[in-house]
C-alpha cells in the first residue's frame, strides 16, 4: 500500500472519473485543453485526496512515440505545478495537442498554472454553463429558433 505524502498529487485511472471531469470547467490553449471538476463532499471518497490528474492524447495527434512524448512532458509539468494545488479536491483532465512537442517547458508550466486557476473555481450554484435540454438555441439574428411569429 502506498503512503500518502502531504502535497502529493493523485492520478485519474477510471473512465467514469474522466467523464465526470468533462462536466466541469474548461480552459483552452493551442497546446492543451484542461477540464476540471471540483469533487463535492457527497462524492464517494476517492483513493487519493486532493488534486488528481488524468492525461489524454488522441491518435489524431500522432503516432505512439509522439503521443508518449507528449504524455511524458505533461507528467513532468503536472509534477512541477501540482503540489501548489494539491489540497484542492479537484479532478483535472488534460487533453494534449501536438504543439506540446515543440513548446518550451516554461510555456507549458504557465498554461497549466492558468488552467488550474480557472478550473478549480466553483461553478455558480444551479448552472452547468449550458442551457437546459430542450431550450432552443438563439439564431444569429438574436431570435430563438423554433419560436412562432404572429
Amino acid at each position: 500500500m502506498r503512503e500518502e505524502r502531504a502535497g502529493s498529487v493523485g492520478r485519474l485511472t477510471k473512465r467514469h472519473d474522466f467523464v465526470a471531469a468533462a462536466t466541469g470547467r474548461r480552459f483552452h490553449t493551442e497546446r492543451m485543453t484542461v477540464q476540471g471538476r471540483l469533487r463535492a463532499q457527497t462524492d464517494p471518497v476517492p483513493a487519493e485526496p486532493g488534486l488528481r490528474f488524468g492525461l489524454t492524447v488522441t491518435k489524431r495527434v500522432g503516432d505512439a512515440t509522439e503521443r508518449n512524448r507528449i504524455k511524458r512532458r505533461l507528467r513532468t509539468v503536472c509534477r512541477l505545478v501540482g503540489p501548489d494545488h494539491a489540497a484542492v479536491p479537484v479532478d483535472v483532465v488534460i487533453i494534449g495537442r501536438r504543439d506540446i512537442l515543440t513548446a518550451p517547458y516554461e510555456t507549458l508550466l504557465d498554461d497549466l498554472r492558468r488552467a488550474l486557476r480557472v478550473v478549480t473555481k466553483p461553478k455558480p450554484a444551479g448552472t452547468s454553463g449550458r442551457p437546459p435540454a430542450g431550450t432552443p438555441s438563439p439564431s444569429p439574428d438574436g431570435e430563438r429558433r423554433g419560436s412562432t411569429h404572429a
